[in-house]
């Protein structure tokens, strides 16, 4: 952690975005309004408006939508200007606090920025908001509410406040001097998972829209279903019973089965409980054997992501079947038993051949989400 002094803390590693300048991406009149989350926002939604080739303003404003998620908004602005307030005295909070702290911000900046004058939301349930987010996306558009959606997720929560929280609940890793080897997902030695900060934007549309601008189609996203638990505030539920009815849902949304599926990114947090019942869940839905799809949880290269990370590895997930690879886990050395002997990608990427692809993300108080991708081919009708 470079951000703050973090030498009292006793988790001490993070995976910082560095280097980013948001002047790069959003007039730099208009960065101090912005907390860092909505920035990260903003310069994902840019990149990808950029890769979909769209002009700006978005033609067809009202028909073009945005949802980001977060889990936390603005933490960073919360506690500056809280500083500021008990130092200073009120008169010295800036007047764009609020507009830095709130949520639905990174949505509201960057459809500003976009021109887009659609539908907008900012979800806001925990680790599963970005995959939420592209979720809600796909059925306003199957819906016909909107032609095109900017879709994701966006964190910003490096702070003193953001890490002592966790390291309360006793949820990070503390494997300080080993930072590489902190983030282990399904391994018998993790300690819990590495924090890490960024935002990840998809551009969706429908086929008929895409096709009519000649659009460079990346994959289809072809089912998704969402749930909770109602088990517990932070564990999820006994043998993965929620994440099992959510997988369930959305291969059921897709009009596929289980055997269609390649490849699973995994949430895989790098937490014993966590890890422990999205296996479980998995082996219920796809069968425990090494025989089933291919099993990885990026976030042992990433960190995790918060309310970003279900996009971020949405794409990922797209990306994995447009090259027809296989993501790996890295730091997966000695299994946990207790994760089964399910088909985890270790160690490197792996080529492979398969059509379809889920991401799963889970949320603390139970909230459930899981995406079903496909890998385009160009001449084949899809949503």
């Amino acid at each position: 952690i470079c951000r703050f002094d973090a030498s009292s803390f006793s988790t001490r590693i993070a995976g910082e975005v560095k280097g980013f300048n948001p002047s790069q991406f959003v007039p730099a009149a208009t960065v101090k309004q912005m907390d860092r989350f909505i920035q990260l926002a903003c310069a994902a939604a840019k990149m990808a408006h950029e890769n979909a080739f769209l002009d700006l303003p978005v033609n067809g404003g009202d028909q073009v939508g945005v949802f980001i998620g977060s889990g936390f908004g603005g933490l960073s602005s919360i506690e500056e200007c809280y500083q500021v307030y008990k130092e200073r005295g009120p008169r010295r909070v800036t007047p764009y606090f609020v507009l830095r702290a709130i949520p639905n911000l990174a949505s509201g900046q960057v459809a500003i920025m976009l021109g887009a004058r659609g539908p907008n939301l900012s979800h806001s349930t925990a680790c599963a908001a970005g995959a939420h987010s592209i979720g809600e996306a796909f059925r306003v558009i199957r819906e016909g509410i909107a032609r095109m959606m900017f879709c994701g997720g966006s964190e910003a929560t490096i702070t003193p406040l953001g890490i002592c929280g966790f390291s309360a609940m006793r949820a990070l890793s503390t494997r300080n001097d080993e930072p590489q080897a902190a983030s282990r997902p399904f391994d018998r030695d993790r300690d819990g998972f590495v924090p890490a900060e960024g935002a990840g934007v998809m551009v969706l549309e429908s086929l008929e829209h895409a096709e009519s601008r000649g659009a460079n189609i990346l994959a289809e996203i072809k089912g998704y279903a969402f749930n909770g638990d109602a088990h517990h505030i932070t564990a999820p539920s006994p043998e993965g019973a929620g994440a099992v009815t959510c997988m369930k849902k959305a291969l059921l949304d897709a009009g596929i089965e289980a055997k269609d599926v390649g490849y699973i990114n995994a949430h895989g947090t790098s937490t014993p409980y966590n890890d422990r019942a999205e296996a479980q869940a998995i082996a219920t839905v796809f069968g425990s054997t090494k025989e089933g799809p291919a099993i990885s949880s990026t976030k042992s290269m990433t960190g995790h992501m918060l309310g970003a990370t279900g996009a971020v590895e949405a794409i990922f997930t797209v990306k994995a079947l447009q090259e027809q690879v296989l993501l790996p886990n890295i730091n997966l050395d000695n299994p946990d038993p207790q994760c089964l002997e399910l088909n985890y990608n270790t160690g490197k990427v792996r080529e492979s051949s398969f059509q379809y692809a889920i991401s799963n993300s889970f949320g603390f108080g139970g909230t459930n989400a899981v995406l079903v991708f496909k890998r385009w081919q160009s001449g084949k009708k899809g949503l």
